[in-house]
């Protein structure tokens, strides 16, 4: 496959014509973005409105599972609309991903709840995250291919950088309109309706999004292929069926698009996920101080964007990766001691041993949060873990019961315990903050996130996650776009983009969840996000093509 080149251009003033594709395109992405994050940002609201009973943990398994399944059909919807977009049009490929979106999300908001019509209020909330997912894998690939092949050679990171904005902008959106609900309305009117009236206003941002695409003209890349009778007859089996093209797309899955995924769901959401469910600060302090850090972040993704022009795609995004793993630990260590002081004092004074057959222990790896725990190892171990309590496990006697201890006194559990309370009631008697403790970093108001050095500690730590983000994640929609040839680009850059960010990148969270179930260590779920990373970096160094100079338009 023989690949055009174009020498460094000049930076022309960008036209208007290009100016509305940015802002279309990027607009109804945005869109998009809000309307696939809400299922995270109210996760725990979703699940107390479609899950029975008042068991945490089940709960708090059918939210990471609800929120696996949006990621895990993302390819699928990669291969079904790249392959459209490849045969009809980026144009109206994209605009069909976008009324999918739009509705499956405005549904959600409607439907009732277990209480009124029972199981089919889960099946069908999960149904919808499906079809979003299947939306997004779709829509993605389609903006950034529209925006990149209407971009002038020497301008393409710029150009799709701000498509690049679209999805910490979309999430930024989600927490703000939720954060401004919050804040106007009593809690248990938000409990119990207000949660609903950021997916009903997504019937409005489809409404506008639908309007000021239709009016884009289709890419001029794809419209000389089609009048020069070039377009491929089946996308699927020319970008993966062949082999040269089929080894670039695992290039840019492996050394590209997974070791960005994981750094930036590390920066994102598992920061998230580590403030709320691993420090145990509350949900509105958390989603403001992640507010807070993507609003001083995203302008770096125009930034990086810009920058690949100058120096390349590739020496970004693998010292985006590097240093990320590089850093990691200490980030959010510091985190973690600033948001939650006696929980980190707590892990070095408080022993807790649980001591087992070792046949008796089984591996707690649920990345999809399906598993149902029984045998007293694995419940304790779980429990500890949601708690954000270390152990350490030492094995016992063959066929010997199993015994835990909190500094040394043995912890007496009554049958009638099936989740291992009574341990972690003896944890918290040792020195283990509990939920809602006047040391857990606690502002509620926007001037109080400010006010004071620990809110503003935590928001400058949190940006130099972001900040790695914007590393990775400005320049790789124009490598993947310069990677593949015009007659294939929408299918080929789709497939490793969704697979990289949808399954690597969004089982970050429950894999890293397992993680620390299984060690008994908070921070060791980083080793998942940090051997990727690594990976990624060794892998697009060796193999890694730099793309900067290619022309598109030339390039069937």
């Amino acid at each position: 496959m023989s690949v055009s080149t174009a020498g460094p251009a000049k930076a022309a003033p960008m036209t208007r014509e290009e100016r509305k594709v940015i802002i279309a395109s990027s607009a109804g992405t945005v869109f998009e973005w809000y309307d696939f994050y809400l299922a995270g940002s109210l996760a725990a609201n979703i699940a107390a409105t479609f899950v029975p009973g008042t068991n945490d943990t089940a709960k708090f398994i059918f939210v990471l599972f609800g929120f696996a399944a949006g990621f895990a059909v993302r390819p699928f919807g990669a291969l079904v609309f790249g392959r459209l977009g490849d045969l009809i049009g980026r144009k109206y490929t994209f605009l069909v991903t976008m009324t999918l979106m739009g509705i499956a999300t405005f549904l959600v908001g409607l439907l009732p709840s277990y209480d009124s019509i029972g199981y089919a209020a889960p099946v069908i909330f999960i149904v919808c995250r499906l079809l979003q997912g299947l939306a997004l894998g779709g829509e993605y690939g389609g903006a950034a291919t529209y925006v990149a092949e209407h971009a002038p050679n020497g301008r393409r990171g710029f150009y799709t950088s701000w498509i690049q904005t679209t999805a910490t902008v979309g999430l930024f959106l989600s927490l703000l309109v939720i954060l401004t609900l919050r804040l106007s309305m009593s809690p248990e009117d938000f409990a119990a309706w207000g949660w609903r009236i950021p997916f009903l206003l997504s019937i409005i941002l489809l409404g506008f999004s639908i309007w000021i695409r239709l009016s884009l003209n289709e890419s001029p890349a794809f419209q000389k292929m089609k009048a020069e009778g070039s377009r491929s007859k089946a996308p699927l089996t020319e970008a993966f069926g062949r082999w040269p093209n089929a080894k670039i797309a695992l290039i840019a899955l492996f050394g590209g698009t997974a070791g960005q995924a994981v750094v930036w769901y590390c920066g994102q959401f598992y920061a998230l996920f580590f403030l709320t469910q691993t420090l145990k600060v509350d949900g509105t302090t958390a989603n403001l101080l992640i507010a807070f850090s993507l609003l001083i972040g995203t302008p770096f993704f125009i930034f990086f964007g810009w920058f690949s022009d100058k120096i390349g795609r590739k020496p970004i995004l693998i010292a985006g990766c590097l240093i990320a793993a590089a850093t990691y630990f200490p980030l959010f260590e510091n985190i973690a001691r600033v948001a939650n002081p006696k929980l980190i004092e707590a892990t070095d004074t408080v022993k807790i041993d649980i001591t087992a057959d070792p046949a008796s222990c089984g591996t707690l790896f649920d990345p999809v949060g399906v598993r149902v725990f029984t045998r007293p190892c694995d419940v304790y171990r779980r429990t500890l873990a949601t708690n954000s309590m270390h152990y350490a496990l030492l094995p016992g006697p063959a066929g010997s019961p199993v015994a835990v201890s909190v500094n040394g006194t043995p912890v007496t559990i009554a049958d009638t315990d099936k989740t291992g309370a009574s341990i972690v009631a003896a944890a918290q008697a040792a020195g283990y903050p509990k939920v809602g403790d006047a040391s857990i970093v606690k502002q509620p108001t926007v001037g109080g996130v400010l006010s004071d050095s620990r809110t503003l500690t935590l928001i400058g730590l949190l940006f130099v996650l972001v900040l790695y983000v914007t590393m990775v994640y400005g320049p790789i929609a124009a490598l993947l776009v310069e990677l593949f040839p015009t007659r294939i680009r929408y299918t080929g850059m789709s497939l490793p983009y969704h697979i990289g960010n949808g399954w690597f990148g969004g089982f970050l969270p429950p894999t890293a969840f397992a993680i620390v179930a299984a060690t008994g260590n908070i921070f060791s779920g980083l080793w998942y996000p940090i051997i990727i990373a690594v990976m990624t970096a060794i892998i697009g160094l060796i193999f890694l093509p730099e793309t900067k100079d290619r022309d598109l338009e030339n390039w069937h």
